[in-house]
């Protein structure tokens, strides 16, 4: 059994003290937005951070008002108290900007006190002299709890101080960081529109209600890292922003621009898509939209038709049907496999992580280069190469593979340039190396290089 779980550090307070601020910091990571915004931050997120060689996991939180407002900040209050629950130490962070707790800090302070957790007060936002002073003044002296540690999130000023504190505090405790830990996981992205269905079908996956699951776009903002184990095998699932069109992205403060924008970063470290459609709703242009981007992210792709429950008068050959009009609106997603789920009643979910794990090894699948020529005599004896930007088609040298994950072939030709060969044909290859090998779920590319020696062996041409 890999151990995953490191001790957890939650981070709690009102809003606007610099919780995400000194998430970041601490992680030395930009995973939580960071905004003046109010409220930003709505669901927890989850990062490791090393210190001293070792490794806490930090949970950051919504900003707490105590008494929710709405059905929003409902959400976030049950969310925080989750965390506190599952952390070791609670980083309760106030703003030493202001000259005295406010009424919130108050009231939370009864809360926390409950958890009956070891608790350190962060004095944030403490960057001149003065301002570190304050945490040693009468006004800041909460009952009940030590007097805040004050550092600045902002310049990093007292950040390992805080952390050798934290550090003592769990090693008294009988629970020390762990040591770094080489985790080979799989890293899932969770892709889709707003209000397909992406929250509830990681609720299912994690077994837990760590996100929001609201009917209002954008409920999940930020990307979020969950590492997982199922049957002795770990996983990081990101949830990532539900992308809503351009032209309303730019409404929204820019919040949501940022999160698309983060969205297409953190695919250049995915391993696997699970691109969530509204099984029981037509196509539309945005799911064209993204699914582009899965395409130039060259990642593992599978299509999660989720909200299956909802799809009236199914037949036995209903799946086939929603099959056949998947791969006609996306052709060049063939090789994509399909599961039909439903996120609300937790059907047939669990049958992702087998079709991960085929998905996974398909992407490490590597060739023999017998198996190659084989296949490429094969596919030449099926379709001849034509010419490009020139008089007459080039010969076909040989065809070998480059690398894995996903797998990347070379097709060498005699030519003095690579648009001899027409176009087409490497993408005619990539096709059938999806018909003769294991490539279900993953990409494959055929890349032309050119070789002018006349005197090159090897010409499959005449096979």
């Amino acid at each position: 059994m890999i151990e995953i779980t490191p001790p957890k550090i939650a981070l709690i307070g009102r809003t606007n003290v610099g919780k995400s601020t000194l998430f970041n910091r601490l992680t030395e990571k930009n995973i939580a937005l960071v905004s003046k915004v109010a409220g930003t931050t709505r669901d927890r997120k989850e990062a490791d951070c090393l210190w001293r060689g070792k490794i806490i996991r930090l949970i950051d939180t919504g900003g707490l008002d105590v008494k929710g407002k709405n059905q929003m900040e409902e959400d976030t209050i049950r969310q925080t108290n989750y965390a506190i629950k599952q952390a070791d130490v609670i980083l309760f962070v106030v703003d030493l900007k202001i000259q005295q707790p406010l009424p919130q800090e108050q009231a939370l302070t009864l809360i926390l006190k409950k958890s009956q957790k070891p608790i350190i007060v962060v004095g944030n936002k403490a960057e001149n002299p003065s301002q570190r002073q304050a945490a040693l003044s009468h006004e800041w002296q909460i009952k009940g709890l030590p007097s805040p540690l004050a550092v600045s999130a902002l310049r990093g000023t007292g950040i390992g101080d805080l952390l050798d504190q934290i550090y003592e505090i769990l090693v008294d405790k009988g629970k020390p960081p762990t040591s770094i830990l080489e985790i080979n996981a799989t890293r899932v992205a969770v892709i889709g529109k707003p209000n397909v269905g992406k929250s509830s079908l990681l609720n299912h996956i994690l077994q837990e209600e760590r996100y929001i699951v609201s009917p209002i776009a954008h409920t999940t903002r930020e990307p979020n890292d969950t590492l997982m184990e199922w049957e002795e095998k770990p996983y990081v699932f990101i949830d990532t922003a539900g992308i809503r069109k351009q032209a309303k992205v730019h409404k929204a403060k820019g919040l949501e621009e940022a999160g698309v924008k983060r969205t297409k970063a953190l695919l250049q470290k995915t391993d696997i898509a699970l691109f969530v459609l509204e099984s029981h709703k037509p196509l539309d242009r945005q799911d064209r939209t993204l699914l582009g981007l899965l395409e130039q992210a060259r990642v593992g792709i599978i299509l999660v038709a989720n909200k299956w429950d909802l799809v009236e008068n199914k037949q036995t050959h209903t799946m086939n049907e929603y099959e056949d009009y998947i791969k006609r609106s996306f052709p060049f997603l063939q090789w994509a496999p399909i599961l039909f789920v439903s996120a609300l009643t937790g059907q047939r979910v669990i049958n992702l992580f087998s079709l991960i794990n085929e998905v996974q090894e398909n992407r490490y699948t590597k060739l023999s280069q017998e198996d190659l020529d084989i296949f490429l005599q094969k596919a030449m004896h099926h379709h001849r190469p034509k010419r490009g930007k020139t008089s007459r088609p080039p010969k076909i040298l040989s065809l070998t593979q480059t690398r894995v994950a996903p797998p990347r072939f070379a097709l060498t030709i005699r030519a003095k340039r690579k648009d001899a060969l027409y176009k087409v044909y490497p993408r005619y290859l990539e096709n059938k190396l999806h018909e003769f090998f294991p490539f279900k779920g993953t990409p494959v590319f055929v890349d032309v290089q050119v070789n002018g020696n006349k005197d090159a062996k090897g010409s499959l041409n005449s096979l």
